[in-house]
Parts: C-alpha cells; structure tokens; sequence
C-alpha cells in the first residue's frame, strides 16, 4: 500500500491536510497503479471491500448505526482507534453497542435496502479516502490516540449529504474539507480519469457530439444527454450512483452551465 503523506495541513486544526482536487486524482491513480494497474486503462467496477480489506488494510462491517438524527441519515463511519460504536439492535428494540477494532469501516445496513445503485460502493470508497488521508487527525506520528478518554472509538461519521457530493458546499471548516477530500477520492478511485475520460469522449462521438463539453439549457437533446443517458452508461460500466456520474461529469469539465431539471439530478 502507497502510504500518504501530508505536505500542508490546515491551520485550523493543524492535521488535516490541505490538497488540491488535482493531487487526489494524481495520488488515487498511483494508488490503482499499485493495486490493481488494469482499472486505470479499461472501465469497470472496482471491488470495493476487496480494495479496502486487502489493499488498505481494513475491516468491513455492517450494521445498523445509531443516529439522534433522522433528518440526517447516517450511511457510514470510519473507526481509527479500537473502541465501541452505538448501533441500533432490531431484534431487542434499544441502543446497544459493538466493539470495532481500528481502521474499521462501517457501512449502514439501510445502504442495501436503498435500493440505490452504487451508494455502498461509493460510501465504502469515501470511508476508505478518510482511511488514507486522515489518519493522523487522530492519531499521532507513533500511532498514540489524542486525548483518548473512553472506550469508546474515536471515529468519523459520515451522513447522507456528506457523501455523493464531491464539488459541493461553501463552508471551509476542516471538517467540511475532510468530507470533500474523501468523496473526491472515491469518485478518483471508482471513475480514474485515466478510463473515465476516453470513455466519455466515445459516448460523446458515438452521440455524434464532437465540442468536447455540453453546456446545459441551449438543446433539450443535448439536456437529455448529459443528465439522463450518459450518467445511465458511466453507472452501468463503473457501478456509480447516476448522482456521482453527473457530479463526476461536471468536475471532469464534460458538462457545464445550469441543468433543465433544476436540482432534481442531484438526488438519484
């Protein structure tokens, strides 16, 4: 495994780092060049839980998390330090709790009843970008936990608006970079541009489209397009949601301006 280390950090917190879109991308496909060279030349579907338990070292669990917050659902958690989390326990009807030991990922058993193509792909990948980067906000350079107090374990926990929604958002707390940096290292990770580019421009000529770019709200075809059957083929060959292939899109300069759906795109 291709190890990161931080060039600047934030001076907010002084441990998260601080990186251009452009450097994830770069480090995502050294990253798949170690891993598994082929993702980076033809299209597909990475193994998500095969990426992060064989290849960053992680623990893959499911469970039903416990949120305090239904308004905002809670789809994954990552755990740097053994500990226990709070989980939901159906059969019992109460809060209990499950020991997880470090560097595990925790996926939400309501991804799967989704229904939603390619959420637990992404959510797993955007837990595995806080694996990589973000490490040493909680702990120090020799391993030790900062101000740990309890058993329970010191985790980031990742509702539904933080994931799937790399570009987006206008605070600039840590936190929020935190989030950014691990959605967009999952769309580098599912979508390298070294595939997904060519890819595009072939479904681009094969639609007899040639200028590179559709800018939105000019052609109700060319609408169509971008917002419906290009996002349709990106899901169907890298096993994305059409939510991140549109924002994937979009960050990949292949579409640009307004949408005519309004803000509908973004939710399926």
């Amino acid at each position: 495994m291709i190890k990161f280390k931080p060039q600047r950090v934030n001076g907010e917190d002084g441990r998260t780092p601080i990186m251009f879109d452009r450097d994830i991308d770069e480090f995502a496909h050294k990253m798949l060049k170690d891993y598994r060279p082929e993702l980076l030349i033809e299209p597909g579907i990475i193994d998500y839980e095969h990426f992060l338990e064989r290849y960053l070292g992680a623990s893959v669990q499911y469970h039903d998390i416990y949120n305090d917050d239904p308004e905002r659902p809670i789809l994954a958690l990552t755990a740097f330090t053994d500990g226990e989390i709070d989980v939901f326990d159906e059969e019992n009807e109460c809060v209990s709790t499950v020991y997880v030991p470090a560097r595990t990922v925790v996926l939400d058993n309501s991804i799967a009843e989704s229904g939603i193509v390619g959420v637990d792909l992404f959510s797993g990948l955007h837990e595995g970008g806080h694996l990589v980067y973000h490490w040493h906000v909680f702990l120090d350079e020799d391993g030790i936990p900062y101000n740990r107090t309890s058993d329970t374990a010191s985790v980031i926990v990742c509702r539904r608006e933080s994931i799937e929604s790399f570009g987006h958002g206008k605070e600039r707390t840590a936190a929020v970079w935190r989030e950014h940096q691990a959605d967009y290292f999952a769309a580098a990770i599912a979508m390298p541009n070294s595939s997904f580019k060519p890819f595009v421009n072939n479904l681009l000529h094969e639609n007899r489209f040639y200028k590179g770019s559709i800018q939105i709200g000019l052609d109700q075809d060319l609408d169509i397009l971008a917002d419906d059957l290009l996002p349709e083929y990106i899901s169907e060959t890298y096993g994305v949601s059409k939510r991140a292939a549109r924002i994937k899109l979009r960050k990949a300069g292949f579409v640009r301006g307004g949408n005519s759906s309004g803000k509908a795109w973004l939710t399926k």
